[in-house]
């Protein structure tokens, strides 16, 4: 399985980036751990010991191993789509994610497949995420379950498209059928081609812009951009060119398709959670909570 490989120059420049960019520092919510140098290509020089995001608002099921660069973009996507759509659809804040990060093996465990992005520490699969009232969202069981599952499950999933340059969902392929896997992989030169499977007719109802303008009310600077990078796509997946001015995604044309369950009161654009504030400057920025790729 593991062959006389060198990790990508990429990956240690974009972890020591984040770095001197404090990104993410050290916090209750997260340790940072001792290098992990292979089996093989595999590891990564500054994991962290990962136990909620979200400055601990977001839980996880379990702890996760993450390296730097992917932390504030999953971050931004909970603060910015996830938490507004858990109370759009379910009006009940969310508390946790039942998520798997670190893995040391190739793409879907297939023997010969390049590595996944999971041995590098730059991949989270999320399986389900878990509401205040106790209620838990699944893909497996909720990507064809009520109405609000299933839009809330499409929500998150288009969302996720303008954070990472990978989100697979089921529908894309066989091994994602039970969870949403996100990666900041590179899939050309300079990072900027995106994959996102499958394809939806769906229309998001949370605008992101206005959800990111609530929150940089509040703090002095929104996150420094990461420029991520990998290898080209595999066979079989689709890479939409970057769109100018906004993130580039395999998104469908808006109005389309998908049958919309009856709101009530929903907000017109975007639902922002009262009272949340990013860490001023210099603060620890605290952040948390499987498949396949």
């Amino acid at each position: 399985m593991f062959r006389f490989e060198q990790r990508e120059p990429w990956r240690a420049q974009a972890e020591e980036a984040c770095l001197s960019q404090r990104m993410v520092q050290p916090s209750a919510y997260m340790a940072l751990s001792s290098k992990i140098d292979g089996p093989g290509v595999c590891g990564m020089d500054y994991p962290f010991k990962v136990s909620a995001f979200t400055n601990g608002s977001v839980g996880l099921k379990s702890k996760v191993t993450l390296a730097c660069p992917i932390i504030p973009r999953i971050d931004a996507w909970l603060d910015e789509i996830v938490k507004p759509a858990a109370m759009m659809y379910f009006g009940i804040p969310l508390a946790d994610l039942k998520a798997g990060s670190y893995s040391c093996r190739p793409r879907n465990n297939q023997r010969g497949a390049k590595y996944s992005e999971h041995a590098f520490g730059n991949a989270l699969d999320v399986m389900g995420f878990a509401l205040a009232d106790g209620r838990e969202v699944t893909v497996v069981k909720g990507w064809k379950g009520s109405p609000a599952e299933q839009e809330f499950l499409r929500e998150v999933f288009v969302g996720a498209c303008r954070y990472f340059t990978t989100v697979l969902g089921p529908g894309s392929d066989a091994f994602h059928y039970d969870h949403l896997h996100i990666d900041l992989a590179r899939h050309d030169p300079k990072g900027q081609r995106r994959i996102c499977k499958p394809i939806l007719k769906f229309e998001p109802r949370i605008d992101p812009e206005q959800s990111r303008q609530v929150y940089q009310a509040a703090a002095p600077s929104d996150l420094a951009p990461i420029d991520m990078e990998q290898d080209v796509p595999q066979e079989g997946y689709s890479a939409a060119s970057p769109i100018p001015g906004g993130y580039s995604a395999d998104l469908p044309p808006s109005g389309a398709g998908y049958p919309r369950a009856p709101m009530q009161q929903a907000p017109a654009q975007t639902y922002a959670p009262p009272g949340y504030a990013r860490p001023q400057a210099g603060q620890p920025l605290a952040l948390t909570g499987s498949g396949i790729y």
